[in-house]
């Protein structure tokens, strides 16, 4: 298994965290300058009225700044570029788990973890995470303030542990609010992405306002989650800063006390207030910034839970191109999210090169069969192997682009209608029409727009079902794959369309691809070389064409069941 995972990311970026914590200790060493300017200032200048002192020392506190400025540059750029850096690194993992979760389970698909890293990114390039790098320097600052006088020293540990308690306070009260907005804004965009997909009927049956309540139900609990924990964060985010600019005064207070007593210069009074504020201004940007940690640690959360569910393996020995031979040995299949079997003990060979039909009523577990075949779906139990290999033992990448595949529901990319047929590959001209002369659909193409170049919309919008569905079919038998798997093929075809398809299937079987289709009408299944009932998940025939057609006739099967 490989360690292509968030933890390991932010590992490869060691060296250059290092780097940002050796800058951060200049940075923090010329924070020095302005309490030090000051106490020069009130304690030199003022009491030798030396002009010249004045101007050097205020030319080499501009030198400094400038130095300061070029470190906080230098700093900020190598954070971008590490923030860029994991989000690259991650980029293709993400977008591997997040297709593997939603083949396992359907209804949490999501885009979220997208949103996750892009979450993480945006708070290791930004501001917040400096005082993550400065905050070690606040025992230095204290160390500073009980060398001017003792009292300074214990006045800035109490200033210290006030805002840092102000720090714990906002993240117990805000981390639950700051989670619940979150997975309600999430159901909220999960629940306008489905309804925007299905906007016709929404329309047409005169849902809308329904849809919209219901949208609205969960919006308002997201904004009544985010305000709660934005009103929480902004209460003691401004009490922290009010705490820090009370403390600042405060301490001047004392060094002012100090002072009368001849205990301190007004130099080392003005110093405190200022060092006082550095040692503070760390532990206050975390309490403003808090919010933005807090969702970055959540979506890191959910990044390492997805990452560590959905692991790497390394790539198995290559095998050769299989031939299409399918054995299937005791196959029992439960649904992803279900726990009822789709599929109950199946045994069963597929030769290579055959056309196989399955029949059978609905939610007989024709379609998980279509799944497990290619591996979709992990069965309970049993094994399905190809050319006698487990799935597993093929690689699957290199295994899917040996399959063809046309499911019930049509989904077409948004790009050309070359790119969808030639499954976004590098587009091979001659072998884009080999494919849709192939299933009968080049004139049709030819009959768009701008022919094989027309862009067909998200999903296929500017086409009709039936034009997507042969378009998806050229797409399954493009390069002539070894197995072509069809699940309801001929839903969306009229008569031409059909004649079409049994052609496509006729010249596939010259090729000795192996044909596993799903259909509802016996006209197709004069070109399938086998049958195969299932019922309830349980094969109940299986043979040639002839066999079972006359068993089906014998055993006078409900029409329902002969479908």
């Amino acid at each position: 298994m490989s360690q292509h995972n968030l933890q390991s990311a932010l590992s490869a970026s060691k060296k250059a965290f290092y780097f940002v914590a050796f800058v951060s200790l200049f940075i923090n060493i010329l924070m020095l300058v302005p309490p030090l300017y000051m106490l020069q200032l009130y304690d030199r200048v003022l009491t030798s009225r030396s002009e010249e002192t004045l101007i050097m020392l205020t030319l080499i506190v501009i030198v400094l700044f400038l130095f300061i400025g070029v470190l906080e540059f230098i700093r900020s750029r190598i954070l971008i570029r590490v923030a860029n850096s994991i989000d690259t690194r991650l980029g293709d993992r993400l977008f591997d788990a997040m297709f593997a979760l939603a083949n396992r389970f359907p209804s949490r698909s999501t885009a979220q973890p997208l949103g996750d890293l892009a979450q993480i990114r945006q708070f290791l390039a930004g501001t917040p995470l400096f005082a993550f790098f400065d905050a070690p320097w606040v025992p230095i600052y204290i160390a500073i303030l009980f060398i001017f006088h003792p009292l300074f020293g214990w006045f800035g540990i109490f200033a210290v542990l006030l805002v840092a308690t102000l720090t714990i306070i906002n993240e117990t009260r805000t981390k639950n609010g700051i989670e619940q907005s979150g997975k309600m804004f999430q159901s909220s965009q999960n629940f306008i992405l489905s309804s925007l997909k299905n906007s016709e009927v929404i329309e047409a049956m005169g849902m809308h306002d329904d849809i919209r309540s219901k949208w609205k139900e969960r919006y308002l609990e997201f904004l009544h989650h985010q305000s709660n924990a934005s009103d929480e964060a902004g209460v003691w985010s401004n009490v922290s800063k009010l705490s820090r600019m009370l403390m600042q005064s405060l301490i001047l207070g004392l060094g002012g006390y100090l002072a009368i007593i001849s205990e301190v210069t007004p130099g080392m009074m003005i110093a405190g207030s200022i060092v006082l504020g550095r040692a503070l201004a760390p532990l206050d940007l975390m309490t403003s910034t808090w919010k933005q940690f807090t969702s970055a640690r959540l979506s890191y959360a959910r990044l390492t839970k997805l990452l560590n569910d959905f692991p790497t393996y390394e790539k198995p020995t290559p095998l050769p191109t299989p031939k299409g031979r399918i054995n299937i040995e005791n196959l029992s299949l439960t649904p992803p999210e279900s726990k009822s079997y789709s599929l109950q003990n199946l045994t069963l060979e597929i030769g290579a090169g055959e056309t196989v039909g399955i029949i059978g009523p609905s939610a007989a577990g024709k379609s998980s069969l279509l799944r497990a075949i290619m591996g979709i779906w992990t069965p309970q139990s049993g094994t399905v192997r190809v050319d006698g290999a487990l799935l597993s033992h093929y690689d699957r990448l290199e295994l899917g682009r040996h399959i063809g595949y046309l499911p019930q529901d049509i989904e077409l990319f948004e790009g050309s209608v070359s790119e969808n047929i030639a499954r976004y590959t590098t587009v091979d001209a001659q072998k884009v029409i080999e494919a849709a002369q192939l299933c009968g659909v080049h004139e049709m193409i030819l009959k768009l727009p701008q022919g094989y170049d027309t862009q067909i919309g998200v999903g296929g919008a500017i086409l009709s079902g039936g034009q997507r569905q042969r378009i998806g079919l050229a797409r399954a038998v493009y390069n002539y794959p070894r197995i072509v798997v069809l699940d309801e093929p001929n839903s969306n075809l009229d008569d031409v369309g059909e004649k079409a398809l049994v052609q496509a299937i006729a010249e596939l079987k010259k090729h000795s691809i192996t044909v596993i289709l799903v259909t509802h009408r016996p006209a197709i299944l004069g070109i399938t070389d086998k049958i195969m009932l299932l019922r309830e998940g349980v094969l109940q025939l299986y043979g040639t064409r002839e066999e079972v057609l006359a068993a089906l006739s014998q055993k006078n099967i409900p029409q329902s069941t002969k479908k």
